[in-house]
């Protein structure tokens, strides 16, 4: 795991930026703490950061040149079948100088260029340069694990594993307001597009091909999904449910293979329990973390996570965190995000990393299993809609009843309360505007009632429909679930929970692996029919039952409850402060000129009143924007 940056310099004035390489290598830092190196010529610039995982050598070492001197490579992530691939290569009369992926990486380009790709099993970024053709090829894995952001001017590209490495080249910070738009909408930002206008993140399994100052951009691969051949997928349930088994131990032993020391995250919930109980038979010393709150006991799921530590036999570590240990973190975090992203449980599993970090370089996780196996309470919500029944029309009924009750996710009742509410409301929309409901937590309205009168002027609306229609395409008027699975694989994973995992790691120098995403579980979540991943009383129905028999019996079809962290309390108390005096302040949001006053005060209101609903996700939005504004636009 490791951060890359580089430069392709179409003439003498995007040349200049060259001597910018080595500062926008360094910005990567903790992204790779190991070693940092650099290769430039006229026209091309690589730079590296390394966190040393396989082939800790210097023989590893990035950026990494074949023996003849003509390809040059620097590479973010791991490829887990590179032995086989190597094996095939020497096979072929191709020779190593190491031990390390990188190395095989590179010679499997040499062998058959941009069609390597389709025999990667792993998750990365990469580039490759081809001194002899002058040309640059840069890739992103299938699922979108792994980031990587670019420029495009006239005079060069540049790309980088994170924001911060292409603003340490210099280039012009301008906000795109569509992307505040959407931000307001849903707490991050969705690909293609960021927070600055001109920058852009490759999209999953896609590539960049960059020679004679041309770039060409092409797509090697797609989450194959044909909703009609699914729903008549041939296996029996019980022939699923051994598939998904024998599928999920390849994926998560090849995830095992390290030269470093490796543990496990482990919550309490289904997923990490499933990883952690396939792990444990393969690394019985296997260590596994889990992380728990001192006085909030409703978001607490420690000794769920504890009993299943026991019954694999796993050295099992708990770090009990008080409101004040989630605040002491929060400007670390925020100053190490170099664009807006605000999904509240980064808190905890910046923490959680931080922690691992300190004991293993390598840590297993159960995220993905929730975006491909109906995880969330909105898919729930969804089945209930599209199958009828006596309880939803009830439901319904009630909506001003919901709706004058007090609501918050801060304990059950309420929080019921809340999600009744939230039903009620989405199960009148067209399916399009239901699921952009539930995925977010403010309406259209809301989120343009919060923008200035300025800032409403540089948004396009032009331009936010059409990225409303690239998300919600994958819905038909009359869709099932799978669609909607394969709209969040599409939006929140890649943009929410990947974005989230992968920099809270990064920034503790932590490298996660998400056995869940293999592209061979991936695509059988996405060839087998609904009812195996939902019903009327169970999500996850298919992974649950498929390893019932070796897990906890509590754990069977227990409630979610979600990494969340005690955000309503802590920003009443701890953060009372910072959103009173400073980041929120009258006269400072006055200055600034981006949001509404009248309309901030509202939400401040609501936040410290006795029925503040959704809002404390929607003041954490703010304070991490204003955060990052003050950073990186306030002189």
């Amino acid at each position: 795991m490791c951060g890359i940056t580089g430069i392709y310099a179409f003439n003498l004035v995007g040349g200049f930026s060259m001597i910018n390489l080595s500062k926008a290598t360094t910005a990567l830092e903790r992204r790779g703490p190991d070693f940092q190196d650099t290769y430039h010529d006229e026209s091309v610039g690589l730079g590296h950061r390394r966190l040393s995982i396989i082939d800790i050598s210097e023989a590893a070492h990035q950026p990494m040149t074949d023996a003849s001197g003509r390809y040059i490579i620097v590479f973010n992530g791991e490829i887990y079948n590179y032995r086989v691939l190597k094996q095939e290569l020497e096979a072929k009369g191709y020779t190593f100088r190491s031990t390390s992926d990188t190395e095989v990486l590179l010679q499997l380009y040499i062998a058959e260029g941009k069609e390597s790709l389709q025999k990667l099993d792993g998750f990365f970024a990469l580039a490759i340069y081809d001194k002899a053709e002058k040309s640059l090829f840069i890739a992103r894995d299938r699922i979108g694990i792994k980031p990587l952001y670019y420029y495009h001017d006239e005079d060069k590209l540049l790309f980088a594993s994170e924001l911060k490495s292409l603003l340490a080249y210099g280039i012009e910070k301008e906000i795109d307001f569509t992307s505040l738009y959407l931000y307001l909408q849903f707490n991050y930002i969705m690909a293609p597009a960021t927070i600055l206008k001109g920058v852009k993140k490759l999209m999953p399994g896609s590539y960049l091909y960059i020679k004679e100052g041309q770039v060409q951009e092409g797509t090697y691969y797609q989450i194959p999904y044909d909703r009609q051949a699914a729903q008549r997928n041939p296996m029996s349930y019980t022939q699923q449910k051994e598939h998904l088994k024998l599928l999920l131990e390849e994926s998560v032993q090849r995830r095992l293979v390290s030269d470093v020391s490796l543990g496990a995250f482990l919550s309490g919930g289904i997923d990490s329990s499933v990883i952690t109980a396939l792990a444990s038979r393969h690394k019985p010393d296997l260590l596994t973390f889990s992380v728990g709150y001192k006085e909030e006991k409703f978001f607490d799921e420690t000794a769920y996570a504890q009993e299943v530590s026991k019954k694999f036999n796993t050295s099992h570590t708990v770090f009990s965190l008080s409101n004040d240990d989630l605040y002491a973190h929060v400007t670390d975090i925020m100053d190490y995000l170099d664009e807006p992203f605000a999904d509240s449980s980064a808190i905890a599993v910046y923490i959680l990393s931080r922690e691992v970090g300190k004991m293993v370089k390598v840590a297993l996780s159960g995220d993905g299993a929730d975006e491909i196996f109906t995880g969330y309470n909105k898919h729930a919500a969804f089945y209930k809609v599209l199958n009828g029944g006596i309880s939803g029309l009830v439901i319904r009924a009630f909506g001003p009843v919901w709706a004058g009750l007090p609501r918050s996710r801060n304990n059950r009742l309420t929080n019921t309360f809340r999600q009744l509410d939230r039903y009620s409301k989405g199960a009148a929309l067209t399916s399009r505007e239901r699921y952009w409901s539930w995925a977010g937590f403010t309406s259209e309205v809301g989120a343009m009632n919060l923008m200035s009168a300025s800032a409403r002027e540089r948004l396009s609306l032009q331009a936010f429909e059409a990225r409303k229609e690239a998300i919600l395409k994958y819905i038909p008027d009359k869709e099932i679930v799978s669609d909607l699975l394969y709209t969040d694989v599409h939006m929140v994973l890649t943009n929410d929970m990947l974005t989230k995992v992968d920099l809270m790691s990064m920034a503790n120098s932590l490298e996660v692996r998400v056995p869940f995403l293999d592209h061979k579980v991936v695509e059988f979540a996405f060839s087998i029919p609904d009812d195996s991943k939902i019903n009327g009383s169970m999500r996850k129905r298919i992974l649950q039952d498929a390893f019932r028999d070796i897990l906890p019996e509590n754990l069977y079809n227990r409630p979610k409850k979600g990494f969340e962290v005690p955000m309503l309390k802590w920003l009443r108390r701890e953060m009372k402060s910072k959103i009173i005096n400073d980041l929120l302040e009258d006269d400072f949001v006055r200055e600034q000129g981006i949001f509404q006053i009248d309309e901030v005060r509202r939400l401040k209101k609501q936040l410290f009143s006795s029925n503040p609903g959704d809002v404390h996700a929607r003041v954490w939005g703010l304070l991490v924007f204003q955060h990052w504004w003050k950073r990186y636009f306030k002189t």
